[in-house]
This record gives C-alpha cells, structure tokens and sequence, in this order.
C-alpha cells in the first residue's frame, strides 16, 4: 500500500480508478465488504486471478484514500477560513451595520416625503384654483374655466382620501354651478347684440359640459325674455319721460296697460325705437342661425388624424338635429312674440286723430316691420295686418269723414276763380301721388320703395343682408322721410309771357295769391323747363268759338280741384301701404268724386226748366247718378228737406250735408253771362277732375281685391264717364238767359203773316235776335280773358242758344193764327237771313235743330193725309205746335170732321221728349 502510495499518480488515471470501484460500497455504513468479497468469489479459486483482483482493490483503496486525505486537508483550511472570517463579521457587525440601515430607512422617509410634498402641492393648487376661476370669468374665457374646474375635480378625486380635499371637492362643484349660472347670463347677452367670438366662446363652454341642447333651450327662454323686457323698458322710457314725474306706479303695470299711457306726440318716436330695438334682437337671432350653420358645416368634415367614437359621432349628430329643428321652431315663435308686442301697442291707442302724415309714417313703420317679418321666418304677420287694419279702417272712416266736411266747407266757400297752373302741370309732379313712380309692391313701404330706387344693388339684398353689421332699417326710414319733406316746397312762378301777364291779369302779383296756393298750384320741383305760352298770331288764328288763353293746354282747375286731387293721392298712398283696406279707401275715394259732381250740379246746374225744354238735358245715367249720390251720400235733412221718417243714426253719421254756393258767387248778371267764368270753372274742373280719375284706374284697379272689382268698373261707368254731361245742363241756364227770347216771340207775334205778295226783306225781329248773338259773342270774348273756354264748352254754349233760338223761332210760328203761302215765304226768307248771319259768328257746323225749323215750315204746304202722317211720325214737336199746323194750314182747306180726327190724333200720341 505504501509502495502504491509513493507510486505517482495521474490524476486521470486516479479517476478512472476511483469510477471503477462498485456502486454499492458507497451505499451505507453498514455494507458488510469481506461478506460481498466472499460471495463473489469462484467456485473454482485461481491465486493469479486472486491477486490481481486483490492488487484492483488495493488500487482503488489507494485511491480512495487519497481523496479522503486530500478531503480532510481542505475541511481543515475551510474551517480555518471561518474561523476567520467569523472574526471579521463580528468586527464589521459593529462598526457598519447600525448606521448602514439607519441611511436606509432615512431614504425610504425621504422618498415617502417627497410624495406627499408632491400632494401637498398639488392640493395647495386646488385650494388657490378658485382665485384663478374667478380672474378667467371676469376675462369671459368660460372654456377655459371649465376645462380649469373639470380638471381640478379630476385631480381632486385622487386625493379623496384627504378630509380637506372632500371640502374641495364641493367646493369646486359650487364653483362648476356658479360657472353654469354666469354662463347663462353670457348665453342672454347674445340676444340683443349678437357677438361672433363672444358666442362661440358660450358654446365651446356648453359643449364641454355636455350640455348643448340645455343652451339652445335656454337661449330660445333668453331670447322670448329679452323681447318682453326691450319693449316694456321702451315704453316705460317714453311713458314716464311724457309723465314728468318721478312716480313709479308705471313700472308695475302690464305691458298692455303701459301701451294706453303713450301720448299722441310720443307715439311715432316709440314706435321706431321699438321696432329699432326689435330689430337688433331679430338681427341676434338671424346671426346666432348663420353661426351654427357655418359652423355645422366645419364640423362636418373632422380634422385628419381626429379619431371619433360611434358613440361620439352619434351623439354630436343627435346634438347638431336637435339644435337646428331647435332654431327653425324659434323663428315662427318669436316673430309671434314681437308681433303681438307691436299689436298691444297698436292697438293701445286710439289713431283716429292721427294727422295724416304721422298715419302715414305709422303704416309706413309697420309695413316695413312686416316685411322684416317676412324675411325673417316668411309671414305674412297676420297679427300685425289685422290690428293696422282696425286701425287704418277706424282712423280711415274718421279721417274721411273730416275730409269730407272739410271739402264741403272747401265748396260753400269757392269763389270758382281759377287757380292758374303751367301749362305742363300733371299730378304726377304733386307730392302726393310721387309714390306712384317710386312704387315697386303694394306690400313693401314707401321708404323701402325709395332707397330700392336708389340702388339696385340695394334691392337685390334683403334687410338682413344690408344691415347685417351695423345701421337698422328703422333709422333709415326717419331720414328718408325728412327729406322728402324738404323736397314738397314748391318752386312757385309764373311763366314770364307779356300775354301771359295781361291775359291772367287777376293774378299778376304773388300778394293777391293764397300763402297756401304759393305752395301748391305750381310745378312742384319737378326741373322740367316751364312751356312757352302760345303766339298772339296763334290766338288769332283760332277760330272764333275756341276762346282759348295763351296756356291752351292748362286744365282749368279751381284750388277745391287740387285738394281733391291731393286727397285722392294720399288716400292712395295709404291703399297702397295698406291693401286689406283698400275696397275701403277706393270706396272713400268714389265719394270725393261724388260730392264733388253733386255740389257743381246743385251750385250750377240744377234747374225746374228742364223738364219743359224738351231738350233732354240730363241722361238717364247722369240722372240715375245724381239720385244715388243724393240718396247715399248726401245728409237731407241737416238742411230740413226731409220728408216723413227719419233714417238711422248711424247711415246719417256716413252722409254729409248739401253744400250751399258761396255768396260770392253771383250768377245773375247777365254783363257776366250769368256767372259764366264760375261755371266754366266749376264745371271743366270736374271734367278734369274726370280725366286724372280716368288715367288713376289701373292703378286702382291692381290695388282692388278681384271681389270688388266691379263696383270701381261700375263707379267708372256709371259716375266718371258722365262728368262731361253735366256740360248740357250747366251751360244750358246761360243760354237760356243770354239772349232774350221772349223779346223774339213779342216781336214775332207783331209780324203779319197773311200778307198777299212775296217780301224781299226779311223782318226785323231777325235783326233783333242776330245782334243778341253778337252781343252773346262778345261777352263769351270777354269771359275768356279770364277764364280760358275750351272748344267743346264753346260748342255747347252756342250750340243751347241756337237750339233755343230755333225753339223759339218754332215756337213763334206755331203762334201764328193766320198765314198765307207768302207768309209761309217770309218764315223761309226769315230763317234763312238767319242762319246766313249765324254761320259767320260761329264756326259750329251743322247748325242745330236747323232741319227742326225747316220742316217745320215745310209743314204748312202738307195736304190732309200727309198731315196725319206727319203728326206721326214728328213726335219732336209740341202738341200746341201740331196743333197750329192743322188749325191754321189746314183750317180753311178741310171740314170740321176731319179737322177733329187730327187734333184727336194729336191728343192721344203719347210724345216722349227727346
């Protein structure tokens, strides 16, 4: 074993030796191995197998050994090396361990600490975030504010667990509530004057408290407020400015009730601040629209690289429907609040004593309110129509009453003088019918008409478009009416004619003319060059019967005319503002014309003579209308011609009473031809009158509601046309008293007849009648220096005094009691001296009742059967004048029987005068 030992030994070798020893000497301690050897042996022993598997063991005990050894010194070193090292422990133990860990639990605390530092801070900042809200609000940046608070309670509940932070917290949802309620506060600012930046700010904020649809609630709620308290604080203003006095009683009345405490002198003035004010909250309305519009449409595109939830998109879809029906709802509801504010104040005050101008401006105001309406939501404010239309129609009836007394005291006071105008006067240049050419609709109002005349540009554009950033429509309306108030004086003048002058001598000088006329008879700034007057050659080339003045194409007007003319464009003017009231108005405007006709009749034309002139004088349509305007306008009994019962209250309260004719008139000098001048006046007047009527009525007829329509065709037909008629009756009295027939018939009566040789010469009362003639027309020659007489009121002058002088020539031989052939031979002679004198006097062509005369005379030479035929077939002739032809032609030539048998004839033919 030793030698083994000693032998060296590789170290691989020694492993591959130990390796070879049997598992099972390893096994436990109480492994028998001499019992294990044993049994291992052979049956059969062989030493040299014996030994070298007694030196195999030995080998590997060797080796074994050798390990333990080697074993044993490295437990030794090792147990040094604690040894050691236990030592160094216990040194290190004292001198680090206690001050090692203390510096480790100092970093722990000051980790710990440096969080809640963090905390500490970040409450601090909550508690001082109110001051911070506060300063945001007053600089109006509500997103901001929000997004500051919704934070703030974010961070908030993290440090719930903090008694202070849950203070906090409430605190902060006090803060979000009190946000909420300026917000609102901001929300009604908006409705009254509309700010883009202001608004868009309100809305960012709602949509970050998810609210959006709460606001547009609130904002339609602000915006019905806002309505009530401009108005009431409007009126108020006014109502207590016109009290004078501190009283506060005004402040606690209703709406409604405030409105009847507005004064006349107020009224215009509050209105348009009313509407103004109305204006800038509809304006508001009309932008907040355009707002969400522009603004759905930059959120319907999202910006790239937004990313959107379903649920998001669907609730800003749902959000941005609701808004939108939200606003279209609003728009009918709150055009039917401020219509029925402008209706309670409408209605609040009684408009009848209104001047007519200040009517005007009112109807103006609402029509210019109402068209506002109709380019707000499209209405036709029917509110609105109504009450202006109780109004108009109350104020209208009240309005024309007056105008019709006042036209009746216009007549009793006429002097029927002319009242001279240039000569290309038309009633388009009066101020009142200027609307006329301004006038683009019925429904828009006169100021709108003329700034839409001014500007086509303007005219395309609706109220909203023009005065979408600054002006109001109202404002416009006031300056528009100032100056067209300037504009109304006229340029008074007259054309600078030395004929002029001395044919209109009556009105040489400015101090004779009416301050009123100054202002009203003359070209109203029209700048048109005054015509010049008509040569003197000219004059003298006219015929005889045409006495025309220099101004041959001047209407004969009187200034009655020209107040009439005058009412009847403001009565337009205010039909033209106002179409539901129009049947109204025109109806009105018929009786101006009517009162007019009636009070021409009565002051010139009335007469008993006319039924016996057999000249049929006045037609049945004149006739019929004189009896209507008799029985419909005219008020019989305030001048006691009423006979039996009294009529209504009320259908007397609609008539006026019969005009009288100013007593200085004088119609009974004949060196005046019975007041001629007057009645030519009076009477073309009305034919001119007639005339603008005429050139009114398709004008009139557009503004008549199709229902009425026949009424103006029959008004037209029936009372208009027949103006001129009035000419027979009128002109019809001078003619009959202009020359003296009863003088002809004493002088015809003197004339023997039954002479028994031809005459040569025609008999003197020819003479005598043909200078009554030439006296007649130099009288009409001294009347028209003053009065110009149109060719037709010539002709009719000449034309009564022939018929009448031929009458009476009839009448005169009808007197006849005996006649031969040569007497009948002198009528013809007479006659016929007659007419040869009369041709040359007037230029009349044919002569009138010429053939009346002529077969008359005719007559004589009728035999018996021709007679009975001629009484036929003559029914134009008197019965006394039928009668003379049988008795004195055919008295000696029949018997008595026949002679009967005519005159009974006579008697039973029923003669309608013509």
């Amino acid at each position: 074993m030793r030698e083994l030992r000693e032998q060296p030994i590789d170290p691989q070798a020694e492993q591959e030796i130990i390796d070879s020893i049997e598992e099972v000497y390893f096994s436990n301690d109480s492994f028998d191995m001499v019992q294990h050897e044993l049994q291992k042996l052979p049956p059969e022993l062989n030493l040299q197998e014996l030994e070298e598997y007694r030196d195999k063991l030995k080998r590997q005990q060797a080796a074994e050994l050798e390990r333990v050894t080697a074993l044993q010194t490295n437990l030794q070193l090792a147990a040094v090396i604690c040894t050691n090292a236990r030592r160094q422990l216990s040194v290190a133990k004292e001198g680090f361990t206690e001050a090692s860990l203390g510096l480790l639990a100092n970093q722990r605390r000051r980790q710990l600490l440096t969080g809640l530092l963090k905390s500490l801070r970040t409450i601090k900042t909550l508690q001082r975030t109110d001051v911070r809200l506060s300063e945001m609000l007053e600089e109006e940046d509500y997103p901001g504010a929000i997004q500051l608070c919704l934070e703030c309670q974010k961070a908030a509940s993290t440090f719930k667990h903090y008694s202070c932070i849950s203070e906090l917290n409430s605190k902060l949802q006090d803060t979000l509530e009190q946000i909420e309620e300026q917000l609102d506060v901001a929300l009604s600012k908006t409705c009254k004057h509309f700010d883009v930046s202001h608004y868009t700010k309100v809305q960012l904020a709602y949509t970050l408290l998810g609210k959006t649809q709460t606001a547009m609630d609130q904002l339609h709620m602000h915006f019905t407020q806002a309505i009530h308290n401009t108005v009431f604080q409007v009126v108020l203003g006014y109502v207590e400015l016109c009290a004078g006095n501190a009283d506060t009683k005004f402040q606690k009345m209703q709406y409604k009730d405030l409105c009847t405490h507005i004064t006349l002198d107020s009224y215009i003035p509050c209105l348009t601040d009313l509407c103004k004010a109305l204006w800038e909250v509809m304006l508001s309305y009309h932008r907040t629209m355009q707002w969400h519009e522009e603004h759905d449409k930059e959120e319907t595109a999202p910006p790239p690289g937004a990313h959107l939830t379903v649920s998001s998109i669907s609730e800003l879809v749902v959000d941005r429907s609701y808004v939108k029906k939200k606003l279209e709802h609003g728009l009918t509801r709150i055009w039917q609040d401020v219509q029925l504010k402008v209706k309670a104040y409408i209605l609040g005050t009684d408009m009848s004593n209104f001047k007519y101008d200040d009517f005007i401006v009112v109807l103006d105001v609402i029509s210019r309110l109402m068209q506002v309406g109709e380019e707000f939501c499209g209405s036709k404010s029917e509110v609105l129509q109504e009450s202006i239309k109780r109004q108009s129609v109350n104020y209208f009836k009240n309005y024309h009453r007056a105008r019709l007394e006042e036209l009746r005291m216009f007549l009793e006071n006429e002097t029927w003088e002319l009242c001279p105008v240039k000569s290309n006067f038309n009633i388009a240049q009066l101020h009142e019918f200027r609307f006329m050419g301004q006038c683009r609709s019925p429904s828009v109002s006169p100021s709108r008409q003329a700034v839409s005349s001014n500007s086509l540009v303007q005219e395309e554009l609706s109220l909203f478009q023009q005065y979408l950033q600054e002006g109001n429509p109202f404002e416009m309306h006031i300056e528009h009416k100032e100056e067209e108030t300037e504009d109304v004086l006229a340029s008074n003048g007259y054309e600078s004619d030395e004929l002029e002058k001395s044919v209109y001598q009556d009105y040489d000088s400015d101090s004779d003319v009416p301050e009123e006329l100054k202002q009203d008879y003359v070209d109203e700034q029209t700048g048109d060059a005054p015509l010049k007057s008509v040569s003197r050659e000219t004059i003298r080339s006219k015929k005889k019967s045409d006495y025309n003045l220099n101004k041959t194409n001047a209407p004969i007007l009187t200034n009655t005319t020209l107040n009439v003319i005058r009412l009847v464009g403001k009565y337009m003017q205010m039909m033209n503002i106002l179409k539901p009231i129009a049947f109204d108005v025109i109806h009105c405007v018929s009786q101006l014309f009517d009162y007019y006709l009636y009070a021409v009749y009565t002051f010139f034309g009335r007469n008993d003579l006319y039924e016996s002139s057999g000249l049929g004088l006045i037609s049945s349509r004149l006739r019929t209308t004189l009896n209507r305007i008799q029985e419909s306008l005219i008020d019989m009994e305030a001048v006691g011609e009423s006979v039996g019962v009294h009529g209504p209250a009320e259908d007397r309260k609609e008539k006026v009473p019969s005009p009288h004719l100013s007593q200085l008139v004088v119609l009974t000098n004949s060196g005046t031809l019975y007041g001629l001048a007057q009645r030519v006046v009076a009477t073309e007047s009305l034919v001119f009158l007639a005339e603008q009527f005429e050139s009114l009525q398709s004008h009139l007829d557009t503004m008549m509601p199709a229902a009425k329509k026949p009424f103006l065709q029959q008004f037209y037909s029936q009372t208009v046309s027949t103006a001129s008629e009035l000419r027979k009756p009128i002109y019809w009295i001078v003619a009959a008293k202009a020359i003296d027939y009863e003088q002809m018939l004493l002088m015809m009566a003197g004339v023997k007849w039954d002479i028994r040789e031809i005459m040569s010469q025609h008999n003197v009362y020819v003479d005598v009648l043909l200078k009554e003639f030439e006296q007649f027309n130099k009288r009409l020659g001294d009347v028209s220096r003053h009065v110009r007489i149109p060719l037709p009121v010539s002709n009719v002058l000449w034309e009564h005094c022939i018929r009448l002088a031929n009458r009476t020539l009839v009448e005169g031989y009808a007197n006849v009691k005996k006649c031969s052939n040569e007497g009948r031979a002198l009528m013809q002679l007479d006659f016929q001296q007659f007419l040869m004198k009369l041709e040359k006097l007037t230029d009349l062509r044919p002569i009138p009742d010429k053939e009346f005369v002529e077969t008359y005379i005719k007559a004589y030479y009728l035999t018996e059967n021709d007679m009975e035929q001629f009484i036929k077939n003559h029914r134009e002739y008197s019965m006394k004048q039928l009668a003379n032809l049988v008795n004195v032609c055919l008295g000696s030539h029949i018997n008595k029987k026949a002679r009967q048998k005519l005159l009974a004839a006579i008697d039973d033919i029923d003669r309608p005068k013509r």
